[in-house]
């Protein structure tokens, strides 16, 4: 069940925080400064840069399709979120005094999965694993732009893109909405966590079946989180967890 949904079925007023937060215009906002923080360190940091590899895919798909512009990519992320935004109807109303309870928000999820990871790390005896590109233990600036670009498009790719084509397509099948619904969240999480891997994409790490099993429920926590507050959260859960090992 989307956020959408849940906010359909619990009458709330327009001025609380879980719903105004959850809608695709406050999430859009919340994000545009790590969107604005990636790309804009890309371009300063040159070939030293770490490029967030979904952000490589997504562009080498555009430019299959003869779109190579630059710029494309974050357009068609804020396009996106307005599009959804307009398509369910919602007010197009925003609090600014959201945005730091958001990134407050993001900080504790973040952390929440940090301790998560440490307390499989410390029952499996592994090292803690980051949901994003292969991570170094020196924090620097080139890593902590890449962090946000993870934030941003794998939850562009994995949470909002793939979770509602994959329920469309398993309803197609005659599956009630809520199998479907679970069913594309452990499917795109299971797809999530596989990417990261040497087997399944050149550069990535060497398949680990411990780091396998951490990203599958990382993955299951970003769409639980993307179902119920939306993609910003998401998104900003996604980046500060990232930092957070980088910081551990």
């Amino acid at each position: 069940m989307s956020a959408a949904e849940v906010e359909q079925e619990i009458e709330i007023p327009e001025s609380n925080y879980w719903q105004a937060t959850s809608r695709p215009l406050t999430s859009l906002l919340f994000v545009l400064p790590m969107l604005a923080i990636y790309e804009a360190g890309i371009l300063l940091l040159g070939p030293g840069a770490i490029r967030n590899g979904v952000d490589v895919w997504l562009r080498q798909f555009l430019e299959l399709l003869g779109l190579g512009q630059y710029f494309l990519l974050p357009m068609l992320t804020i396009g996106i979120l307005l599009a959804w935004h307009h398509l369910k109807q919602y007010p197009w109303q925003f609090r600014p005094t959201n945005l730091p309870l958001m990134a407050a928000e993001s900080m504790v999820l973040g952390l929440f999965l940090l301790c998560l990871a440490h307390f499989q790390a410390s029952v499996m005896q592994m090292q803690v694993a980051s949901t994003g590109s292969h991570v170094e233990v020196d924090v620097t600036t080139r890593h902590v732009v890449a962090y946000f670009g993870a934030g941003i498009y794998e939850e562009l790719l994995f949470r909002l893109m793939l979770i509602p084509a994959l329920i469309v397509l398993i309803q197609g099948f005659a599956f009630p909405k809520l199998v479907a619904t679970f069913a594309a969240m452990l499917i795109s999480s299971l797809i999530f966590a596989a990417a990261h891997y040497n087997i399944f994409v050149p550069g990535g790490d060497p398949i680990d079946g411990y780091s396998f099993l951490f990203r599958l429920s990382a993955g299951l926590i970003f769409a639980s989180i993307f179902a119920l507050r939306g993609f910003g959260i998401a998104a900003g859960s996604h980046a500060m967890y990232d930092v957070l090992v980088a910081f551990s």
